[in-house]
Formats: C-alpha cells, sequence, structure tokens
C-alpha cells in the first residue's frame, strides 16, 4: 500500500483513538477532582470541560495519527488487518488465532503487572503504593471505558506514533537506513525506550493520589514497562490492531477484575 500521509485507515483509528479519550473521562472523574476543579476554575459546567478535552485531543491525536501511520509505513509497520477491510487487500492469515494471541498476551501482562504490585513494589512501599492500592476504585464500568482509551488512544500515543518515529530516528542514524526491514536490535532499543517514556507518562495522575518516592516513580515505569515492551512486540510483529487487543486486554485485569476483587486482593497482601 503506498505510504500516504491521510488514507481511511488513519481516518478510523483517530475516530477510535478520539472517542477513546471521551471513555476514560468517566474514570478519571471517579478518580481525581481535576475535572471538577477545571469546571469550577472556568465557571463553566463539567460537561463544557469535557467536550473542550475531546475536541483539544482530537487535533492532537489526528496529527500523531496520520503522522505515526506515515512513519510506520516506512518501517514496514501499519495496520494490516484495518488495511485489508478498508483498501480491498488481502487480510493477515490466521487473524482469529492472532487476535486470541493477542488477548491472551495482554491477559497474562496484566496478571504480571498485579503481580510485582503485591509482591515486590507493595512491600517496598507499604504506606505509598498500600495507600493507591487500597483507594477506593472507581466503578468497574468506568474502568471498562478506561479499558478502550488505554488499548486504543495510548497505543496510537506511544507505539503508532512514539514507537514509529523512535524507531525511524534510531534507524536512519544506523547503518541499516535503507534497509526494506525493521532490524531487531534498533526495534529492541526503540521498544524499550516507549515503553519507559509511557511509564513515565502515568506519573501526573499517580502524583494526584500519592506522593512521588522513588518507589513510586519506579513502579509506574516497571509495571507500564510490562504491556509496553509486549504491546510493542505485537505491534512489529502483527500490526497495531493486535497491540490494541493486548492493551485492552491488560486494562481490562487492572481496570475491571481487580477493583471488584479488591478486598480479596488486599487480605492476601496483607
Amino acid at each position: 500500500m503506498a505510504n500516504r500521509v491521510f488514507s481511511r485507515t488513519g481516518l478510523v483509528i483517530w475516530i477510535g483513538a478520539t472517542l477513546g479519550t471521551a471513555c476514560v473521562i468517566p474514570y478519571v472523574a471517579a478518580l481525581t477532582p481535576a475535572l471538577h476543579e477545571a469546571a469550577t476554575r472556568l465557571r463553566v459546567p463539567i460537561t463544557v470541560v469535557a467536550l473542550l478535552s475531546v475536541a483539544q485531543s482530537a487535533v492532537l491525536l489526528a496529527i500523531l495519527t496520520f503522522s505515526g501511520l506515515w512513519a510506520a509505513r516506512r518501517l514496514g509497520l501499519g495496520a494490516p488487518v484495518l488495511d485489508a477491510w478498508l483498501h480491498g487487500g488481502a487480510a493477515p492469515p490466521g487473524g482469529r488465532r492472532r487476535a486470541f494471541a493477542a488477548i491472551g498476551w495482554g491477559l497474562a501482562s496484566g496478571m504480571a503487572m498485579l503481580g510485582l504490585d503485591l509482591l515486590v513494589f507493595l512491600p517496598l512501599s507499604p504506606h505509598g503504593v498500600g495507600q493507591l492500592l487500597r483507594q477506593p476504585q472507581p466503578p468497574a464500568w468506568t474502568g471498562l471505558l478506561a479499558s478502550l482509551e488505554g488499548g486504543v488512544t495510548e497505543e496510537v500515543e506511544m507505539r503508532l506514533f512514539l514507537l514509529s518515529f523512535v524507531a525511524l530516528a534510531m534507524r536512519s542514524l544506523g547503518r541499516a537506513r535503507h534497509a526494506p526491514a525493521l532490524a531487531p536490535r534498533v526495534f529492541w532499543s526503540a521498544n524499550l525506550l516507549t515503553a519507559v517514556a509511557f511509564g513515565l507518562g502515568h506519573l501526573p495522575l499517580t502524583a494526584r493520589l500519592i506522593p512521588l518516592t522513588p518507589v513510586v516513580v519506579e513502579r509506574a515505569v516497571a509495571l507500564n514497562c510490562v504491556v509496553g515492551v509486549v504491546a510493542g512486540a505485537l505491534y512489529w510483529r502483527e500490526g497495531i490492531e493486535m497491540a490494541m487487543l493486548c492493551h485492552f486486554s491488560a486494562d481490562l485485569v487492572l481496570h475491571v477484575v481487580a477493583p471488584l476483587l479488591q478486598p480479596w486482593i488486599l487480605q492476601l497482601a496483607a
């Protein structure tokens, strides 16, 4: 497929990513008073603040989506399933098997993140991380919506855009700048850097909930690196759609299952 900046594939991804920013609003509003504070400061209804936030995100996501897809295609990456559906090409073989594998990797990543939290970071920071784990959780339905934002919007930001451009920049600086395929060492370096950035990107929300100590920062980076690295690998091997499925499935564990089982989980960790 020609490496055009604008395409139907990019349009569908952009719409999905923008809808994701709307989906996460109930979760964030239940978790922190940020939206209510902004509405009070601006003296407008909270729905207006939410709509302005989505509109602002839509503009940014348009840039990230279309430029990221352009960079991805220069690396031989992209959205093969959507390309096949929207442009009449041949879909990758074994689509159902690939989708179930991506979901499995996502569920395993989410459980690994939960295990690290309880077995490693909670003992290291019983007050900081413990406070975070013990606080009341938003309703499960808001966690489900937030999982859609994580699976689609965050994958557009971190994998389709950031990982693609980091890998493209690293390849252009190396000896294989004209190679048709992305070298594994280039990919894994870019994937790890992107996963670390993904973890650091969660610190502003964490800071609204608990003080940022070294352990809390290390926790944010380590936990998000788990799903970030796995989703990046799926993006490289299978396409952005499988990375989205993986991330969505991991978030289901963290934002839906874990809150529903919070009393039982904390009893195990006690």
